[in-house]
């Protein structure tokens, strides 16, 4: 299929890479030219607004910012809408609302086109490499139809069940991480305080019953120094607010939910919306003065499993 890929952000210049790499023939635009032309350099096309790349391509993939962005890029003058027909799919690979993304989906159904949306779970660097995680929301044959697509982009397919399905899992998974991600800064500033050392600490938590995809990934970060995972404050903060949201439309008096937004919000104010998200430890190192850093972790995350052609994953 011809595929457009609307967003070149961290992760959606690599899932947009993922595909050129594997030879599809892609269309991308994004708000930078400077990102398109990283992509048009190795064999891109580009598209002058989202309803030319609709007419050019089978596929469209949108992998945005914020819900806002996405209805302007599908409804907005010169949108998607505008040339979506029979036969096309939409693809919404953002971590979005799930109303919004139904309201937005029924209104891509209703030219003839499918419509699913298809965040993605694991990190920038799994993203880069295929080997992401991707959940798929819709009826059944449009998942079908735009299975080729996902199993280059990612290595373990779901399909989640109706259209929004997926999108109402994604943040929910970020919730999780978001709550591991600052019970860990916790962690790792208390044994410092208690005399441990911090790299036989990041032991002892990843082979024991406290580990998580999260320790192995971010706590390295943290430890090294460096706290660039590529997410950022304001993003996660939408992310848990909407699973906040997710709560409050079905009557769930959560507790730990307002109280991670509290504390990201702080963070936020502390060190700007546009700071990393493991730039959290830094609340917990400036009250106690410690350093929460040790030797020997790596500068950045690198995805060593080699890149292969994902699958859906069925529940047995």
């Amino acid at each position: 299929m011809t595929t457009g890929f609307i967003g070149l952000g961290n992760v959606g210049a690599k899932l947009a890479g993922s595909l050129l790499r594997n030879g599809i023939d892609l269309v991308v635009r994004d708000a930078d030219p400077a990102a398109e032309d990283k992509l048009v350099a190795q064999g891109a096309r580009r598209a002058a607004t989202p309803a030319e790349m609709a007419a050019m391509c089978d596929a469209v993939i949108t992998c945005l910012p914020s819900p806002a962005i996405c209805a302007e890029v599908v409804e907005g003058p010169d949108g998607l809408l505008e040339t979506l027909c029979p036969g096309k799919l939409w693809l919404e690979m953002s971590t979005t609302d799930t109303a919004e993304v139904e309201r937005l989906g029924a209104r891509v159904i209703a030219t003839g086109a499918g419509a699913l949306d298809c965040p993605v779970s694991g990190g920038c660097h799994r993203a880069a490499t295929g080997n992401i995680a991707i959940f798929a929301g819709g009826d059944r044959a449009t998942f079908e139809a735009a299975l080729p697509l996902l199993t280059i982009l990612g290595r373990d397919v779901l399909h989640t069940g109706a259209l929004g399905s997926a999108s109402t899992l994604k943040v929910m998974t970020n919730y999780l991480a978001t709550a591991n991600l600052l019970t860990l800064c916790e962690a790792l500033a208390t044994m410092k305080a208690a005399g441990l050392d911090l790299g036989t600490t990041y032991e002892a938590i990843r082979i024991s019953s406290g580990n998580s995809f999260v320790h192995e990934t971010e706590s390295q970060l943290i430890l090294n120094g460096i706290r660039d995972v590529n997410f950022t404050l304001d993003l996660v903060a939408k992310d848990i607010g909407l699973f906040q949201t997710i709560a409050e439309r079905n009557n769930v008096p959560l507790e730990l939910s307002p109280m991670l937004i509290a504390m990201i919000s702080d963070g936020m104010v502390r060190y700007g919306d546009r700071a990393q998200s493991d730039r959290m430890i830094e609340r917990l190192e400036e009250p106690t003065g410690l350093d929460i850093t040790a030797p020997g972790f790596p500068d950045e995350l690198i995805d060593v499993e080699p890149e292969g052609r994902g699958a859906e994953i069925r529940r047995t």
